[in-house]
């Protein structure tokens, strides 16, 4: 089932020059992109450290790009504030730790931003259906989160047919985000399976023909 909305790709900036992520951002921009993805990891609820909301501050002026911030955080609801008044354009709140993701999502929508949840790739996708109705966005991570560069997990592709199968049923319209191991030949296949937000770090920022890569990876 295609998506009603038309494809786009929100390189990861983790995957970008870390001591100059500002460059990387104009590297988004110069490929004619309008999303950039921020990974938020804590240490703990992902086994990896990225960075925090003052980072994602300091980068907000340098650019006009569409900031998509995905919290991988124990207690993400304690931590909204901050990366509203950082900038962020949508916030994205995995389902599996334990904390009020239903008053979280209308808080963040109370503030005037978008927001979502994320499923790891064991989190099954009725988990999902109780918030789809407050979501601008569902993630589906294809990797287990906290580093880049892993394989795409194929497994997770009919838990994504499922949730575009629910979008269409429910007659709703949020966009549904693939994020872990998206390359050219893994995100036509979320495609066909009704993705239309790829986020990609390393295979964009190496892609070596990076028009080539955005118009595979966007079908456009």
């Amino acid at each position: 089932m295609l998506s009603p909305n038309a494809c786009l790709l929100a390189p990861s900036i983790l995957a970008g020059d870390h001591a100059n992520l500002a460059a990387s951002l104009k590297e988004i921009e110069s490929a004619d992109l309008k999303w950039v993805h921020l990974d938020i990891m804590d240490g703990h609820f992902v086994p990896n450290l990225s960075f925090g909301p003052q980072t994602v501050k300091a980068l907000r002026p340098n650019s006009k790009l569409f900031f998509d911030v995905h919290l991988m955080l124990d207690n993400p609801d304690k931590y909204i504030d901050a990366f509203l008044d950082a900038g962020a354009d949508q916030i994205t709140i995995h389902v599996e730790p334990d904390y009020p993701v239903m008053e979280t999502l209308d808080y963040i929508r109370s503030k005037g931003c978008k927001c979502g949840i994320v499923l790891n790739p064991g989190t099954d996708a009725q988990v999902a259906k109780p918030f789809l109705e407050k979501c601008d966005i569902i993630l589906c991570m294809t990797v287990q989160p906290g580093f880049g560069g892993q394989s795409f997990r194929d497994d997770v592709l009919p838990k994504i047919k499922q949730i575009s199968d629910w979008r269409e049923s429910m007659d709703l319209n949020f966009r549904l985000e693939v994020d872990g191991g998206v390359d050219m030949e893994t995100a036509p296949l979320c495609i066909e399976h009704g993705a239309d937000t790829m986020v990609a770090g390393t295979a964009f920022f190496k892609a070596v023909d990076r028009p080539g890569f955005v118009k595979k990876v966007t079908g456009r």
